[in-house]
């Protein structure tokens, strides 16, 4: 014990621990600077508005600015923005990022998503629009015929051809519906005959 307590107190200790916190300072230094010039610290890309870009000039428009990018999936068509242009960005237009960032995009599909025509076969009118709007379809036009239930939904067209529930069209599609009037049909010539 007395040859340690003598050994804490020479000049080869002090020496060897002066060493040692000089390699540890030179050490910390070394490691901080490679970081820094490997993560490009202080280093910051303006991220570009991509908004309303085709893929292909996003594509260039990214790779100009040193960036990466990833493409989302998009279903809801927004009729304002040109097909298969960018509709989001993430991160924002006129952030600062690091170079190398992804870019998270999303891409206005080619036209509304189709939907399923719902059942409104012997529905009323007033449920039918109300089961059309529930799908994304929209009423354009009522037409009445002769038949006995009044403003029971009988048939139903889309751009002037007959269409069936279970059918597949274009959300905000417009829909025709073919409603009875109250009338039995033949009754106004069974009446004719009659007289």
């Amino acid at each position: 014990m007395k040859h340690f307590l003598s050994f804490l107190k020479s000049k080869i200790f002090f020496i060897q621990l002066a060493l040692a916190l000089v390699a540890v300072v030179l050490l910390v230094y070394i490691t901080l600077q490679w970081l820094k010039s490997s993560t490009n610290h202080g280093e910051f890309v303006e991220v570009p508005d991509f908004s309303r870009m085709s893929v292909m000039e996003m594509r260039d428009a990214v790779e100009d600015a040193g960036l990466r990018y990833q493409v989302l999936d998009s279903s809801n068509y927004n009729p304002d923005f040109p097909r298969f242009s960018i509709l989001e960005q993430d991160p924002p237009a006129g952030n600062k990022v690091k170079a190398n960032r992804k870019i998270y995009f999303t891409v206005n599909p080619s036209g509304y998503k189709k939907v399923s025509v719902p059942d409104i076969i012997q529905v009323t009118q007033r449920n039918a629009r109300t089961m059309l709007q529930a799908v994304g379809l929209e009423v354009q036009r009522v037409t009445y015929i002769d038949e006995l239930g009044r403003d029971m939904v009988y048939r139903l067209k889309h751009k002037g051809k007959h269409v069936k529930p279970g059918d597949k069209l274009p959300k905000t599609s417009k829909i025709e519906l073919i409603c009875g009037n109250g009338t039995i049909p033949g009754s106004a010539r069974v009446q004719a005959e009659s007289q």
